[in-house]
């Protein structure tokens, strides 16, 4: 069973910084496109951003850019996802997500469709 961990998250005040890990258990990483998406309560869950197998691209939601920073680590099977600047619309249960299928580029690897692996989600709160 092909499975991914978020984790990093948790309470955070205004101007705050996280960073989100996403690992990958019982299956290698290195050949997945990952992307990472949010949803927050009563909203359609939203890409953020992805990356490409190797690294070597990496695309934002045009909301995100600037203070998203995506990026992977092979051998260690997992994806990153450093967040800065935080603002409490940033609230939402971030997840990640893998597909081998699908391809980061600029169009393309930020709609939640295009994933067939999830993980559990990992709760983000900006709160004072």
């Amino acid at each position: 069973q092909l499975q991914l961990a978020e984790s990093g998250g948790g309470l955070v005040q205004p101007g705050g910084s996280l960073r989100l890990s996403c690992t990958a258990s019982e299956f290698t990483l290195d050949y997945y496109t990952v992307g990472w998406f949010r949803q927050a309560p009563g909203k359609e869950r939203e890409g953020v951003s992805c990356i490409s197998s190797s690294g070597g691209y990496s695309r934002y939601a045009d909301s995100m850019k600037g203070r998203f920073t995506i990026t992977r680590d092979n051998a260690k099977n997992t994806v990153y996802l450093q967040v800065n600047s935080l603002k409490p619309e940033d609230t939402a249960v971030y997840y990640c997500a893998a597909d081998h299928t699908t391809f980061c580029a600029t169009v393309g690897g930020l709609v939640r469709t295009e994933y067939h692996y999830w993980g559990q989600g990992t709760q983000v709160t900006v709160s004072s």
